[in-house]
């Protein structure tokens, strides 16, 4: 198989390059050359997909039987993209997100839950972020998605709509935030109940099944969440058990953390309470191959990874994670 990677520098694109490459596939990355690095044994062509002269000029490089687009935020650039490198590839796998559901986060979802609705030649400023709703994110990834059916139609097109990714090389640094507290021992703060089921996919595992939906002929749309029913509780375990450090875990109940003002998602990496966060079902992509790990391997995977590596990120989105100490005093202080 010959797949060209649309990015694979960073942390889903570059899990992609590298399964595909220990896979024994014939793989090309394109990407910009200004953040991190491809996997070794790929081909490498570097370039911006927002320049037309730069994608044509990647085009002429062809053909592949694969293209996997892990980079396209902007519809009207993916759909730029896609109608010029429609003529050397059969199938596009475009990475999307469960951000395009019209209910997320606030309804369980399925695969055939309602997307909201974006044009395919949408530009960056379409869309709106609504608090506990759609966000302009999801508007475009739908654009998105939108901009690939067009131009390849659903014979030729596989959308892989994961929720949250963990694992290796996570540059925004939820998983790693959570590590880090854990390692710091003490009295740590610990949202809801520790019974909550989580979602969240490792990022080798949605490699994996790209692959599979190039390989296999998979097409259509697929939510890509963990079914294994891991809870949080479980994971701060596994943090404990990966770091060597067991803190003393405070369960804060969530009307409280409210109360306090702690921000979710942010604040608290992974907390989340609203009603369909962690109730995606992902039962047709199972059904075509999806695999999902423990979170305990995820985990310990990636504290290993930060061990030898120091996991520094200078993604904006990092900058945003992890409760300070001095909050999680005051949080600790308060129901004291």
């Amino acid at each position: 198989m010959r797949l060209l990677v649309l990015g694979g520098t960073w942390f889903i694109g570059h899990a992609v390059a590298a399964a595909a490459v220990e896979a024994g596939w014939d793989v090309t990355v394109f990407h910009r050359g200004r953040t991190g690095s491809p996997p070794d044994g790929v081909e490498t062509i570097l370039g911006d997909r927002t320049f037309a002269a730069d994608v044509r000029r990647l085009a002429q490089r062809g053909r592949w039987d694969v293209v996997a687009d892990t980079s396209g935020y902007v519809p009207r650039n993916v759909l730029a993209v896609a109608q010029t490198l429609e003529r050397v590839t059969e199938t596009y796998v475009f990475m999307s997100t469960v951000s395009v559901y019209e209910g997320w986060p606030s309804t369980p979802l399925t695969d055939d839950s309602p997307t909201l609705f974006c044009p395919s030649d949408a530009g960056s400023d379409f869309g709106e972020d609504i608090e506990d709703g759609p966000t302009r994110y999801g508007y475009q990834k739908s654009g998105c998605e939108r901009a690939v059916l067009e131009t390849f139609g659903t014979d030729h097109a596989a959308l892989l709509r994961p929720g949250v990714v963990l694992g290796p090389r996570e540059y925004v640094g939820r998983l790693p935030w959570w590590l880090r507290r854990v390692a710091g021992g003490g009295r740590a703060v610990a949202p809801g109940d520790p019974r909550r089921v989580i979602q969240p996919v490792d990022v080798r595992d949605l490699a994996s099944f790209t692959l599979t939906c190039a390989k296999e002929g998979n097409r259509g749309s697929f939510n890509v969440t963990s079914q294994r029913k891991d809870t949080f509780g479980g994971m701060l375990d596994a943090c404990a058990a990966a770091t060597g450090v067991r803190p003393e875990f405070v369960w804060v109940p969530d009307e409280v953390l409210l109360r306090l003002g702690v921000r979710q998602w942010s604040e608290l990496p992974l907390w989340r309470i609203h009603d369909g966060v962690w109730r995606v079902d992902a039962s047709r992509a199972a059904a075509a191959g999806l695999f999902c790990r423990p979170i305990a391997d995820t985990v310990l995977d990636t504290w290993e990874w930060m061990s030898s590596s120091g996991a520094a990120s200078d993604n904006e989105r990092a900058s945003e994670i992890g409760l300070s100490r001095k909050r999680e005093r005051f949080v600790l202080e308060a129901i004291s």
